[in-house]
C-alpha cells in the first residue's frame, strides 16, 4: 500500500500529514486536559502556556535524538535538520526533552512537580496516538515484511507497526485516564509511574516487528537502543513507585 504523505499544498509549499497529525495530537492534548479539569475540579487555565513548552521542548528531543541517530546523513545535508514537517523524530527523544522543560515549568511557575506531571502524562499517549498514525501515512517507521504476504488482503507487505502502536497508546491513554479519575489511587507521581511501566513494555515488544534500520547493541544481542532505553524506564517506574509509596507528598492537584 502506497500512501501520498502530503496531505494537501498551500500554493506551491506540501503540507505533510506527519505535521498535520503530530498538530493534532498537541490540540486533542489540550481538549483532554480542559475536559479532565472539568471533571476533577482541576485549575487547568496553565496547560495553553505548558503545551507550547512542551511542543518546544519534546519536538526539540525528538530530533536531536534521531539527529544524533543518523549523523552521517546530516553532517552531508545539515539543511534537513530542521524539516521535522517531513518525519525524523524519536519519541524517547521528545520524552526526556518534554521531562526537562516541564521540570523547569513547574519550577517558574511553582506548580506542583508530581501532580503536574500526572496531569499531563494522561494525555502523552494520545498524542502519541496520533503521531504514529502520522508516521504510518508518511511512509516511516514501519515494520518488517509479513512472512508469505500474511497481509496482503489489507494490501500491506510490511507490518502495521505504526498503527499497532497507535491502538496500544489508544489503550494505555483509556487506562491512565481511568486511573487518573479514581480518588483511591490519585496519589502524585502514580500515574507517571504507571506510564513508565506499561509504554515501555509494550514498546519493547514492538521493536522486534520494527523493519527500519535500528541501532543494535552489540554486547546485549539483537536489543536495538529503543528497547534499552524500554527497559531502564520500566525499570525507573517501579523504582520510582517504591520511593514515592514512602512519602506522603502534599501536592495532590496541580
Amino acid at each position: 500500500m502506497t500512501i501520498d504523505p502530503v496531505c494537501f499544498t498551500i500554493g506551491s509549499r506540501p503540507i505533510y500529514w506527519y505535521g498535520v497529525m503530530m498538530a493534532l495530537g498537541f490540540l486533542m492534548a489540550v481538549f483532554h486536559w480542559r475536559r479532565l479539569g472539568r471533571r476533577t475540579g482541576t485549575d487547568t487555565a496553565f496547560t495553553s502556556d505548558l503545551l507550547v513548552w512542551l511542543m518546544i521542548g519534546g519536538i526539540v528531543g525528538a530530533r536531536v535524538a534521531y539527529v544524533l541517530a543518523n549523523l552521517k546523513y546530516f553532517r552531508a545535508v545539515p539543511a534537513e535538520i530542521i524539516r521535522v514537517d517531513q518525519g525524523g523524530l524519536v519519541f524517547y527523544g521528545g520524552f526526556i526533552g518534554a521531562g526537562v522543560v516541564l521540570l523547569a515549568f513547574t519550577h517558574i511557575y511553582r506548580r506542583p512537580f508530581w501532580a503536574t506531571v500526572d496531569l499531563v502524562v494522561t494525555a502523552l499517549p494520545l498524542g502519541h496516538a496520533f503521531g504514529r498514525i502520522g508516521c504510518f501515512l508518511n511512509g516511516c517507521c514501519g515494520g518488517r515484511l509479513a512472512p508469505g504476504g500474511s497481509l496482503a488482503a489489507f494490501g500491506l507487505e510490511r507490518y502495521p507497526v505504526q498503527l499497532y502502536e497507535a491502538a496500544f497508546n489508544l489503550v494505555l491513554y483509556a487506562v491512565l485516564f481511568w486511573f487518573y479519575l479514581d480518588p483511591s489511587l490519585r496519589r502524585p507521581g502514580r500515574v507517571i509511574c504507571l506510564y513508565l511501566v506499561i509504554y515501555p513494555v509494550g514498546r519493547f515488544l514492538l521493536e522486534f516487528l520494527r523493519g527500519d534500520e535500528r541501532i543494535r547493541v552489540g554486547f546485549l544481542g539483537s536489543l536495538d537502543v529503543a528497547q534499552i532505553v524500554s527497559l531502564v524506564l520500566a525499570a525507573t517506574g517501579v523504582t520510582l513507585y517504591g520511593i514515592l509509596r514512602r512519602h506522603d507528598y502534599p501536592d495532590r492537584a496541580p
